[in-house]
């Protein structure tokens, strides 16, 4: 018995109402490209729209303009889909209370995730959607799973109840020690102000 190895997600693909209310929010809310467009192979009274979430990866609608708009919220039952998630710079992320306030769209506020943060809403179909921005970056040649690995690995010798920028912040220094050479032989934390030469910070000349 082997495994089919994965390598990404490839695509999701969601039912939605008519051709424009898709667009209008893919596209027009959360600035997705609207990027190809054909029948629904598997039947042909439906359009299939597809939209660049930002990595080249792609989100599909499965559109029919006699479907009416329902914003009720989407079946939370056993094996149907809780929400998805889309990540934001936090440049972007910093912006988007404001953003959703201006367009009177009930949101969540910004919640603490401990390694990144997140704010829910609710598409006009009730699909509960997640804009998240994570607190950290990589270092080269990882990816955010490598330090959420290494993270958790952290966080569960220590015995903590969810991951904290501590965490991170010591992964990221694990990964880096296993991946990076150096020409020291010892690599350890140093204290180059021994002595009290750590001098008094001054503002610097404009």
């Amino acid at each position: 018995m082997r495994k089919i190895q994965t390598q990404g997600v490839h695509h999701i693909t969601l039912v939605g109402a008519d051709r424009q209310s898709s667009i209008d929010f893919w596209e027009g809310v959360l600035g997705m490209p609207f990027v190809f467009e054909q029948p629904n192979l598997d039947r042909s009274e439906e359009s299939h729209l597809y939209f660049d979430p930002g990595d080249g990866r792609l989100i599909t609608i499965f559109t029919k303009e006699d479907r009416a708009i329902d914003a009720a919220p989407t079946s939370g039952d056993v094996g149907n889909v809780h929400h998805v998630a889309f990540s934001l710079s936090d440049a972007v992320f910093r912006q988007t209370v404001e953003r959703l306030d201006e367009r009177g769209i009930k949101h969540s506020g910004v919640k603490d995730r401990g390694f990144m943060d997140s704010i829910y809403f609710r598409d006009p179909l009730g699909l509960l959607v997640e804009l998240a921005s994570y607190r950290f970056e990589p270092p080269v040649g990882h990816t955010h799973a490598d330090v959420m690995l290494e993270a958790h690995l952290l966080r569960t010798e220590r015995g903590d109840y969810n991951i904290a920028p501590i965490h991170l912040a010591d992964a990221i220094e694990r990964l880096v020690a296993r991946s990076q050479r150096t020409l020291s032989s010892d690599r350890a934390a140093k204290d180059p102000y021994a002595g009290g030469r750590a001098g008094e910070v001054n503002e610097p000349d404009e």
